[in-house]
């Protein structure tokens, strides 16, 4: 499964709560933060999802975000 799968699946189950890129990249055991930034980055916009800087529902962090709308 590729990581953006991966991450679709994650937020989308995490929904409407948005998930920041730290928590997508601790949480899927994603080993550099950069894969989970371009994955995110890669849905934007497609299927409901949305980046914007928000908090982190796992985090409490204001940090940039993915959700599903």
């Amino acid at each position: 499964m590729t990581i953006v799968r991966d991450i679709e699946k994650l937020v989308t189950r995490l929904a409407p709560s948005p998930v920041c890129d730290e928590c997508l990249a601790d949480t899927l055991g994603l080993s550099v933060l950069h894969h989970a930034d371009q994955a995110a980055r890669q849905l934007a916009g497609m299927n409901g999802f949305e980046r914007r800087k928000d908090t982190c529902g796992l985090c409490g962090e204001v940090r940039m975000v993915s959700a599903k709308r």
